[in-house]
């Protein structure tokens, strides 16, 4: 990869990394080859989603930092060096000839991050998810060389994760933020809103609205149960398979557990668990293939 800058004054760290996420990033799974290249992405990625997170920033500073990352990558930025991420992912991105509408469709999703607070139902968020989350997917497919399904088993799980990272963090969201995932027609229709976000444990009727977003998760789970038999790449295949594993889990612990009490999260054995079931299946997948 080309020689890396480092300077980059405009973007707001979070603290958060990869060992903050649900789920493996750039694990040893994947080629070592590629793992610089995830990593960039992944870097792109928070760097931009902590522009959009930070709640001492207004919108409007919001917008035009995530403008000046899609400005560094569609090479309309004059000064280079001050876009560090932003240019290491472009000069990535290159190299490995795969098209920057995934980094652009992320740098569209948070700016809508930075002025829409509100859901009316399911199918806006979902919409909202096709550019938060499945463009991830869609980057890891090409860069592992395609997948014979496309990308529709891919857009369902990452989709799927998006909800199940919502629901983790619904109040630390509403607190913070003023940020709601959860659709609005769903809270009117269990006769709350969302002012029952910031209390200390769930209410039957919210409650309620959980369940029913865990619902239609495990639908859009169902459509990704295709992913590691349709790539290409038997690594990527393993690494999917684990993943599908951690979020059937975390579902099953959402519906059990209460986000308002505390992060539902998986402990370590139960991580290790899901990604040793995950390559087994993934094993298991292509003997039958």
């Amino acid at each position: 990869m080309a020689d890396t800058v480092t300077s980059q004054p405009f973007e707001t760290p979070s603290g958060k990394d990869a060992e903050y996420e649900n789920f493996p990033v750039g694990s040893w799974l994947l080629p070592a080859a590629l793992r610089p290249h995830i990593a960039t992405f992944y870097h792109f990625a928070r760097a931009i989603d902590d522009i959009a997170d930070h709640p001492d920033t207004p919108a409007p500073e919001k917008i035009s930092g995530l403008q000046l990352f899609e400005d560094a990558l569609t090479g309309e930025v004059g000064d280079q060096s001050i876009l560090a991420t932003a240019i290491n992912m472009k000069r990535s991105l290159k190299a490995c000839e795969i098209t920057r509408q995934h980094c652009l469709d992320l740098i569209t999703a948070f700016k809508q991050d930075s002025i829409k607070s509100r859901y009316q139902n399911w199918d806006e968020l979902m919409d909202y998810c096709l550019l938060s989350a499945a463009p991830v997917g869609r980057y890891l497919i090409d860069l592992h060389g395609g997948s014979r399904n496309g990308y529709g088993p891919s857009d369902a799980l990452c989709k799927a994760l998006q909800v199940i990272n919502h629901l983790q963090d619904c109040q630390e969201d509403y607190r913070e933020l003023d940020r709601v995932y959860l659709p609005d027609d769903w809270m009117m229709a269990a006769g709350i809103d969302v002012t029952e976000l910031d209390q200390d444990q769930c209410s039957i009727a919210l409650r309620r609205v959980l369940d029913q977003a865990l619902d239609a998760t495990e639908l859009l789970m169902l459509d990704a149960r295709g992913l590691p038999s349709g790539v290409v790449s038997f690594r990527l295949a393993m690494e999917s398979a684990v993943i599908i594993q951690i979020a059937n889990r975390l579902i099953v612990k959402l519906r059990h557990n209460d986000p308002l009490a505390g992060r539902v999260k998986l402990s370590k054995p139960e991580y290790l668990w899901c990604s040793l079931k995950g390559v087994l299946s993934a094993i298991i997948g292509a003997g039958k293939a």
